[in-house]
């Protein structure tokens, strides 16, 4: 058993649910969490709005480690490195695909981007942040990092929020907002003739003509980020790439996957945290007893149990 010290374990899991309110998919049958379900009860709830910078599965991470944002000021980025007081932000490369009257936004994790592309496009922008006080890290052929005092009072905002849709509503703000709009635009106009891009519009394949900020700011002083919760993020690829039926099948996997784990624990009286997170809103569900009188009304038929879809609808 653990310690009284120890930490409760805490699971995330971002993209629960998709689509506005009356407007979701077919749910997915989910029979483990179905059966663990009147075993949970809600601790925490995050109202939430589809024109929020931040989803609501980032603000549950910051509130598990102990963070308040302010205004949506989500420092993801800091608060994914050992230097969480230093201001910091994701940088994405990414499509941006130019409509009659929008221009919307793709993620390279969607339309595949390998190390070798992605080092030559960072090692082009590095000296521009250079020039602008950042200095530019590789974290990933999909996901770079800055770092810079600039980035402290930036909002900018979730590449999950923006991908798919156009990004107009959704510019930096902040006193460094113009700054970073000009880096931006810089970026575009780099890419738009490297090589990197040649090659793959000859295979064909999108081509990586922008970048995006995201996570930006750092970690106010003086406040210890707390313990990161487990984030099961096994449902993000396929709703940011908008397949529904991929979503229910990841939904399927992570329900055989997760669930009998949760099952364990609640069967042992240990306690835990599970939070499921939609696009406007976030539930936090943890373990209880029913009441005997509790059972017994469900057992005839006199209660009615709770159940998933009804859940996911909230979200």
């Amino acid at each position: 058993m653990p310690s009284a010290q120890d930490p409760v374990p805490h699971w995330v899991v971002p993209f629960a649910a998709l689509g506005a309110e009356g407007q979701h998919p077919d749910w997915p049958a989910l029979p483990r969490l179905q059966a663990l379900l009147p075993r949970l009860r809600e601790q925490q709830r995050d109202r939430g709005e589809h024109t929020d910078p931040t989803l609501p599965h980032e603000r549950a991470i910051a509130a598990a480690r102990g963070l308040a944002l302010a205004d949506h000021a989500w420092p993801g980025a800091a608060l994914h490195s050992a230097q969480p007081h230093e201001p910091q932000a994701w940088v994405h490369p990414v499509h941006l695909q130019v409509g009659m009257d929008q221009v919307t936004l793709q993620p390279a994790e969607l339309f595949g981007l390998d190390e070798a592309a992605s080092r030559r496009l960072f090692e082009a922008f590095a000296p521009l942040c250079a020039e602008d006080g950042l200095a530019l890290h590789f974290d990933s052929p999909v996901r770079w990092r800055a770092s810079g005092e600039r980035l402290r009072g930036l909002r900018c905002a979730s590449l999950d929020r923006v991908a798919g849709r156009s990004i107009a509503p959704w510019q930096p703000q902040g006193s460094e907002a113009r700054w970073l709009q000009r880096l931006m635009n810089e970026a575009q106009m780099l890419f738009y003739t490297h090589p990197v891009n040649d090659a793959r519009e000859a295979a064909r394949q999108p081509a990586v003509n922008g970048l995006w900020f995201s996570a930006a700011g750092a970690v106010d002083a003086g406040v210890t980020p707390g313990p990161a919760p487990t984030v099961a993020d096994h449902l993000r690829a396929s709703a940011l790439g908008g397949d529904a039926a991929a979503w229910r099948a990841a939904w399927q996997a992570l329900d055989a996957r997760l669930v009998p784990e949760l099952q364990a624990l609640a069967q042992q009286g240990r306690p835990f945290a599970l939070t499921l997170c939609g696009e406007r809103s976030a539930v936090t569900l943890q373990p209880h007893t029913p009441s005997p009188w509790q059972g017994l009304a469900r057992a005839l038929g006199l209660a009615r149990a709770p159940q998933v879809a009804e859940l996911l609808e909230t979200l």
